[in-house]
């Protein structure tokens, strides 16, 4: 959610298998980046499984600002909140990259967790620990200064080789909650420092164990 983020490396290896199974046999249906999964308001019928890509969950203002709030990659689950709760959708979500989503409805959920009771078990100590990464993400806002906000995000956004980030200024700034200003004036100082290399569209973390020890 998202996710700041989200999920750390090894809760996301932890929790992959199993919500591989809580999809199975579902059809895995393709978004283009920049698609619409679910939106901020809506009643939510199902919550989803990434086969493939990157989505990225946020919320919009009513002045229509946007602040996003997780990035959800493979193997890993989204919207099963509203889902579970019967309340509206506080967030809303869309692809970054192409992505291959299994959509999973109220029937299927029961058929699985019928068959399966560990995987309710399972569920359960997600969405608890799901209420603990928000309140940090709260706590993150309010209290990390703005290249910790900067490198806890890399960090957090980081590509399978763990160390490219594919992103804009404008991109980490909505999910930092900083001006795209500000951000352009950290990651300066980080390239400066040796701590990363910027591109065209990307940031290459040349020194990971650097930004960890930033918080």
């Amino acid at each position: 959610m998202a996710q700041q983020e989200v999920h750390g490396p090894g809760e996301r290896g932890r929790d992959q298998w199993e919500w591989e199974e809580l999809a199975r046999g579902l059809p895995l249906q393709e978004y283009r980046p920049g698609a619409m999964i679910y939106l901020q308001g809506s009643t939510a019928t199902h919550f989803y499984y990434i086969g493939e890509g990157r989505v990225k969950s946020y919320l919009t203002s009513r002045d229509g600002g946007e602040r996003i709030l997780t990035v959800y990659r493979r193997g890993e689950i989204l919207g099963e909140a509203s889902f579970f709760d019967g309340q509206p959708r506080v967030t809303s979500a869309t692809a970054l990259t192409r992505c291959r989503i299994a959509a999973i409805d109220r029937d299927h959920c029961a058929q699985v967790f019928a068959r399966e009771p560990r995987l309710a078990m399972s569920m359960i100590r997600y969405l608890a620990r799901t209420v603990r990464q928000l309140s940090a993400h709260v706590d993150d806002t309010a209290f990390l200064r703005a290249d910790q906000r900067i490198a806890r995000l890399l960090l957090a956004l980081a590509e399978a080789d763990g160390v490219s980030v594919r992103c804009t200024h404008e991109f980490l700034g909505d999910a930092a909650g900083l001006s795209r200003v500000t951000v352009s004036r950290v990651l300066g100082e980080f390239q400066r420092r040796g701590l990363i290399r910027l591109g065209y569209g990307v940031v290459h973390l040349a020194d990971p164990a650097a930004l960890e020890r930033m918080f």
